[in-house]
C-alpha cells in the first residue's frame, strides 16, 4: 500500500481508494427526440401534422372563448360610455351616410326603404371590416404571447374574429329593433339573420387566416388592409343598390357575389321585405365560407413553424 502525501497536513489516500469515474454516453439527436416525444414534448418551430393541429385547436377551444370575451370587454372599457360605443358608432355612421349619400348624392335608387337598407349595410359591413382589420394583425399584435407559450397559432385569428362578433352583438340587437321602426313588417325570414351572421363569421375568419400569415411575413402589408376595406366599402353596396346602378352585366355579378357584398345581400334578404330569398345568394355565401374558411386554415397552418421566429 503506497502513501500519496509528502507534506504535513496533506490528505492521505491509498491507491486502493482511487477508482475511475464512469462518464455517461450522451444521447444522439434521434434518441433525444424520441425521449422528448415519449414524454409528450414537441419541437418548437415545426409545423405539426394537419390532423394533430386540428386536435390541438379543439383542445384549446376554451382559450379561444376566454381570450375573446376578455378582449371584447376591454374594447371600450376606458371610455366613459363603455360598451355603448358599439351601438353609438354605427348609429352615427347611419346618420352621416344618410345625409351624404341619401340626401346629397341621392343614391336611394332601387330601394323602397332606404333607411333600413342603409342601416343593414353599415351594421353588417362594419362587423366584417373590424374583423378583417383586427384579424390581419392577429399574430403580430400578440407576438409576446406567441414567443412565450406553445399553442396552435390559429387560436389567435379565431379569438380575434370571435371578439369582433361579441363587440358587434349589441349593434345587431339595435339593428333588429330599428328595422321594424322603419316600417318593415315582421317575417319568419328574420330567423335567417342568425345563419347569415354565422356564414359571415366564417368568411371573416377565413380572410383573417389568410391576412394574418401575410402580415406576419411582411409587416408593412398591414397598412394596406384598411385601404382594401375602404375600397370594399364603396363597391359592396353598403349605401347603394348594385343592381340598380351597375345593371345586370358581368360587372354587376362580380360586385354582387364577392364576399363582402354577398354577406350584405343575405342579411337584407333575411330582414327586408323588398329582397326575397334567393338560392344563389345563400349558395354563394356558403361557398365563400367553405373556400375561405377551410382554405384559410390550411394556408395559415402551412406557416405555423414561422410565427414569432422573426
Amino acid at each position: 500500500m503506497s502513501t500519496l502525501s509528502t507534506q504535513p497536513g496533506a490528505v492521505e489516500a491509498t491507491s486502493d481508494a482511487v477508482t475511475p469515474r464512469h462518464t455517461p454516453t450522451p444521447l444522439s439527436p434521434e434518441e433525444s427526440a424520441e425521449l422528448a416525444r415519449s414524454a409528450g414534448l414537441s419541437e418548437l418551430g415545426v409545423r405539426p401534422p394537419r390532423r394533430h393541429y386540428l386536435r390541438e385547436i379543439w383542445d384549446f377551444r376554451h382559450l379561444v372563448w376566454h381570450l375573446s370575451s376578455a378582449q371584447a370587454y376591454a374594447t371600450n372599457q376606458n371610455n366613459h360610455l363603455g360598451q355603448l360605443w358599439a351601438v353609438i358608432n354605427p348609429l352615427l355612421l347611419v346618420g352621416s351616410y344618410y345625409l351624404i349619400f341619401g340626401v346629397l348624392l341621392e343614391t336611394r335608387g332601387g330601394t323602397d326603404n332606404y333607411i333600413a337598407f342603409l342601416t343593414v349595410g353599415i351594421f353588417v359591413f362594419g362587423y366584417s371590416a373590424s374583423a378583417v382589420i383586427a384579424g390581419a394583425r392577429a399574430v403580430t399584435s400578440n407576438i409576446g404571447l406567441v414567443r412565450a407559450l406553445r399553442f396552435p397559432r390559429a387560436i389567435l385569428p379565431m379569438s380575434v374574429t370571435l371578439t369582433q362578433l361579441f363587440v358587434n352583438l349589441p349593434a345587431f340587437a339595435v339593428l333588429l329593433i330599428m328595422i321594424p321602426l322603419t316600417g318593415e313588417p315582421f317575417s319568419w325570414h328574420w330567423l335567417l339573420f342568425g345563419p347569415a351572421l354565422l356564414l359571415q363569421t366564417v368568411i371573416n375568419l377565413g380572410m383573417a387566416f389568410f391576412l394574418a400569415r401575410v402580415v406576419n411575413a411582411a409587416r408593412d402589408t398591414a397598412n394596406l388592409v384598411p385601404v382594401g376595406i375602404r375600397l370594399a366599402r364603396y363597391v359592396s353596396g353598403v349605401f347603394f343598390s348594385i343592381t340598380h346602378y351597375a345593371g345586370h352585366g358581368i360587372v354587376s355579378m362580380l360586385l354582387l357575389y364577392q364576399p363582402f357584398a354577398v354577406t350584405l345581400t343575405i342579411a337584407r334578404e333575411a330582414l327586408l321585405e323588398q329582397y326575397p330569398l334567393t338560392w344563389s345568394s345563400w349558395a354563394a355565401a356558403g361557398l365563400w365560407a367553405l373556400v375561405l374558411g377551410a382554405g384559410g386554415l390550411v394556408f395559415f397552418w402551412r406557416g405555423e413553424g414561422r410565427y414569432g421566429s422573426d
